[in-house]
């Protein structure tokens, strides 16, 4: 069957702070699993902070990729990070998992890899 697209939805509980808190490094990460997955990047990284003042401020990353994009937001208070990323070519979300084990160190990891079609 061919399919559309795949979308990766990730919630990761309890990064590492110092990791998920530095705009350089979650931009490092982000750049490190565009190579990991085998896309080609469509533009800068973007890292930019957001809702301050709140329980969700933290660092957003944003990186446009030619087959769709990679989209996250760490949250400040205590490293949790929600990631999609969606792609009209086939990735291993195993890689992604990895990656994200070895830059941040997460205390849990629940994932949702979605096929889409019409």
């Amino acid at each position: 069957m061919s399919y559309w697209g795949y979308h990766l939805m990730l919630d990761v509980k309890g990064c590492e702070i110092q990791r998920a808190t530095d705009p350089e490094y979650i931009k490092h990460f982000t750049q490190d699993l565009v190579r990991l997955i085998e896309m080609v990047p469509y533009g800068e990284t973007q890292v930019v902070h957001f809702a301050d003042n709140t329980e969700k401020a933290g660092w957003t990353v944003i990186q446009l990729i030619e087959t769709s994009n990679i989209m996250g937001h760490f949250l400040d208070v205590n490293g949790d990070l929600y990631m999609d990323i969606f792609s009209c070519k086939d990735f291993d979300e195993n890689r992604v998992i990895e990656a994200l084990e070895n830059h941040f160190h997460p205390i849990k990891i629940k994932s949702r890899f979605f096929k889409r079609q019409a």
